[in-house]
This record gives C-alpha cells, structure tokens and sequence, in this order.
C-alpha cells in the first residue's frame, strides 16, 4: 500500500473546507489562500486551487469581485454567499463529527494483551 496516496486523499477530503474556512473569514485573495494553506502545513498548488473556486463559484458557494492592482492585472477576491455559508456549517458539522470520533477511536489505550 502506498502511504503517499492515502495522505494525499485524507487530504484531498478536507481541502475544500479548509478553503471555505479561509474565505469566511473575509475577502480572499487566491495566493494569500495558498500561502495561509501553506502556514498551516497544508500544501496546495493554485493549479488545484483555481478549478476548485470556479466549482464553489458556478454552485453558488462563492461570489467575487475585481479589484484594481497597482502592480499589475486586476486581482479576483472571493466571499461567501449565503448559500456558501450554509454549505460551510453543514461541512463544519460533519468535520466536527468526524474529527470527534477519529479521536475517539485513535486516542483509546492499547488493551490488546498481544502488545
């Protein structure tokens, strides 16, 4: 079994609420995204990051606006819609559902007696 395929899709299956948490913060911009992803240890390229704002965009999970830059192209900001901020607490939910029950099950003692 290859452990590197199995990390990639536990994280594969957070990404997007990580995303969403970043953004309903306030206003973000798509690489202050990948460098708060980075921060936490959470590697995301904007390769795999820009397919994923245009999928929460076209469902109505994110709206944006365009921003003049005075160094250079115009910058696309992203915000939640309302739509997007009950989507975000359905997966709150279930991460919060989740994560207690992993530990529950990860932090009990070892009562094997093949130790």
């Amino acid at each position: 079994m290859n452990i590197e395929n199995t990390q990639s899709q536990m994280r594969k299956g957070i990404l997007e609420f990580c995303i969403l948490s970043i953004i309903r913060r306030g206003e973000a911009y798509p690489s202050d995204i990948v460098e708060e992803m980075k921060a936490a240890n959470l590697q995301i390229l904007e390769g795999t990051l820009y397919p994923l704002l245009t999928r929460l965009k076209n469902a109505d999970m994110l709206t944006y606006r365009w921003v003049e830059s005075t160094s250079g192209p115009p910058r696309k900001y992203f915000s939640l819609t309302e739509k997007g901020e009950l989507f975000y607490k359905e997966l709150e939910q279930t991460w919060n559902e989740l994560s207690n029950g992993v530990n529950a099950l990860t932090n009990k003692p070892n009562t094997s007696t093949n130790q």
